[in-house]
């Protein structure tokens, strides 16, 4: 039985972070009262409350803050990737993503390894941002 991945939702908030990710941008917001970087994608500031936001496009590279090795599928769509790695990861501009790390070396994750931004396509309409380890 094929059990393909979730795909993303996208939303009102959400759309144009999708979008660039199609365009293999990574996108994040950036508060133009504040001058905050944030993520995840949000209508207002979190650190002032501006509804004035911009999209700004991240480097794309950062480190690992933390990470966690899952070795059981939570779903049977994850069952052939088990077991992968879920990381949080601090990008260069300061704000911190939760993501996966792929690779054939994912698994040698260690805190505090760079990391760069790759996109992952599921299907026809998904583009999904994941990291994967820097040449050490």
């Amino acid at each position: 039985m094929d059990n393909p991945l979730p795909m993303a939702i996208s939303n009102a908030d959400s759309a144009p972070y999708w979008d660039g990710a199609k365009r293999r941008q990574l996108l994040i917001r950036r508060c133009k009262d504040c001058n905050t970087l944030h993520f995840m994608p949000r209508y207002i500031c979190p650190t002032c409350w501006s509804d004035s936001l911009e999209w700004v496009e991240a480097s794309g590279a950062g480190s690992v803050y933390s990470y966690t090795i899952i070795r059981r599928a939570p779903l049977p769509a994850f069952v052939s990737l088990v077991p992968y790695v879920v990381a949080l990861i601090e990008l260069e501009e300061g704000v911190r993503m939760l993501t996966n790390i792929v690779g054939d070396n994912a698994l040698s994750v260690r805190i505090g390894d760079e990391v760069r931004v790759t996109f992952e396509e599921r299907g026809d309409e998904t583009v999904v941002p994941q990291f994967q380890l820097a040449v050490r």
